[in-house]
């Protein structure tokens, strides 16, 4: 299945506290799970002003009726063509 990094524009989400993100997360597994088994949530980085969230999904459509749903904004969606790490360098 297509990996995503979807990028949200939130301002202020490296201040948001525990509770608040924990209701964010509720709020988008709800959602997750009332949209079915195709669409998957990997794991999101808060950072200052966005979130970049991980997703598994068979079409960017589902992803942003996911948004829609939410009221999340998801302002760019973005395949993942290859996935690199440390132990791509070695021979």
């Amino acid at each position: 299945m297509p990996k995503y990094v979807i990028e949200r524009e939130l301002p202020g989400a490296g201040q948001l506290s525990s509770a608040e993100l924990k209701a964010i997360s509720h709020k988008s597994v709800g959602i997750l799970h009332d949209l079915g088994p195709e669409i998957q949530w990997v794991q999101s980085y808060v950072v200052d002003d966005k979130l970049y969230c991980v997703y598994n999904a068979p079409s960017t459509e589902l992803i942003e009726e996911h948004a829609r749903c939410g009221g999340f904004p998801a302002n760019r969606i973005s395949e993942v063509r290859a996935i690199i790490d440390p132990v791509t360098a070695e021979d």
